[in-house]
């Protein structure tokens, strides 16, 4: 099971900007498919963004062009997962969850959340 670390959440203005990180110790992270979701009170978890251990990435309709995903590997076994969020809307308010799937492994793990909330 892979276990990782959220950070970069908090409280923007609309329009603002910030980065949300997603820390995971691993040295085969180019073998899963990570990912950011989201769930706002009292409604589902819904995707937001996807990136493949190859690079290929993928948006819902509701962030494409204000959100960019990208993964990085800065040292030895730590892997970085990145979420920037520009041009923030308070509809974007909701905790945002890291997903890392692993096909062949069947694994399916979740981080423990970071809020991120835009309000004026």
């Amino acid at each position: 099971q892979l276990q990782f670390v959220e950070s970069g959440g908090g409280l923007v203005q609309p329009g603002g900007s910030l980065r949300l990180s997603c820390a995971a110790h691993t040295s085969n992270f180019n073998a899963y498919t990570m990912a950011w979701y989201r769930q706002s009170p009292g409604k589902e978890r819904t995707f937001v963004a996807r990136i493949t251990g190859g690079g290929t990435t993928d948006y819902a309709d509701t962030v494409k062009g204000r959100f960019t995903i990208s993964r990085d590997n800065p040292k030895n076994t730590l892997n970085m997962l990145y979420l920037q969020m520009n041009s923030l809307k308070p509809e974007d308010t909701a905790v945002y969850y890291c997903n890392a799937r692993n096909v062949l492994m069947g694994t399916n793990d979740w981080g423990q959340g970071t809020q991120v909330t835009v309000s004026s």
